[in-house]
């Protein structure tokens, strides 16, 4: 699947999850119904991470330059940092703004509230039909898209029964409470953006990669002696790069190219790492461990 094709409908997924945000921010304010504003700040969190996905994919095709040897797939995490920090924010103003309401009830417009949440809910299962033909599976960003207006969704659901209980019994204070729910969703999303972006940009491991797992994957390969130096990080949330010292016998330099052609292919077959940078070596720098350390000193 191309990124021409992907990239069309992330593009409108974006524009019909920007149309119910305003939707819901003006029923929310019409209906004066906190439940309703909070769920358009869970939307405006799905919209984020679909408009994240889009600029990962379209950055990942911007070349690298002579000052960002890496190009700009970190700015990907970036914004993924930033994005959570605001709405780790917002989502405790909602709980803080849902315990006054709920102390303090007002008169919800409920007819407003279920109608409004009713062409969130629709529109949300739109999206989830444009995305259900990309690769969710197989890119972690488009995955969390997913997950993100799926929760939504759900919240959507919470917005439209309560909206229902609040027409027939007036008890408004349950729209607090629905905001409430909200908002600690919100907070459990964020959580999970800011520790994955705070992981990529101290250059963690890859989740789900392990690193006794890669070095027992080289210690398979008969022409390696020994491994170590060896180290694994994210450039950006799909894309992994590798480097180690790897020991081998003297040998020829044609050899030494058959070997590193199989260490290339066993860690993009096994753990999806297509970035590899490898130092062969016939003596082991272990003898010299100051050519190995990386120690943080002041000048």
């Amino acid at each position: 699947m191309d990124n021409v094709f992907v990239k069309k409908r992330l593009k409108l997924a974006v524009l019909l999850t920007s149309l119910i945000l305003i939707a819901e921010v003006v029923g929310g304010l019409l209906a004066n119904s906190l439940a309703l504003l909070s769920d358009a700040a869970h939307m405006f969190m799905d919209g984020f991470a679909l408009c994240l996905s889009l600029f990962a994919i379209m950055i990942s095709e911007r070349p690298s330059t002579q000052t960002k040897t890496y190009g700009y797939h970190r700015m990907e995490t970036l914004a993924a940092f930033v994005n959570g920090i605001f709405l780790f924010l917002l989502a405790c103003f909602i709980i803080h703004e849902s315990y006054e309401r709920f102390v303090n009830p007002r008169k919800v417009e409920s007819l407003i509230v279920i109608l409004v949440a009713a062409v969130g809910l629709a529109a949300n299962l739109v999206v989830i039909y444009f995305l259900k033909d990309t690769p969710v599976h197989r890119d972690l960003n488009l995955k969390s898209a997913f997950y993100h207006v799926l929760g939504d969704s759900l919240a959507s659901v919470g917005v439209i029964a309560g909206g229902v209980v609040m027409y027939y019994t007036g008890w408004y204070a349950l729209d607090s409470l629905l905001s409430a729910g909200i908002g600690c969703l919100l907070l459990w999303g964020t959580k999970g953006l800011i520790l994955d972006s705070i992981h990529i940009l101290l250059e963690g491991v890859p989740k789900g990669i392990s690193i006794p797992a890669v070095e027992r994957q080289l210690a398979s390969i008969p022409a390696i002696k020994d491994v170590h130096e060896l180290h694994i990080w994210c450039l950006c949330s799909n894309i992994y790069a590798f480097s180690a010292h790897v020991l081998i016998q003297d040998q020829m330099v044609e050899q030494v190219e058959s070997i590193m052609k199989e260490i290339e292919s066993m860690l993009k077959e096994k753990f999806d790492i297509a970035h590899s940078t490898i130092q062969f070596e016939c003596n082991s720098c272990r003898e010299s461990p100051v050519l190995c350390e990386m120690k943080h000193e002041a000048h």
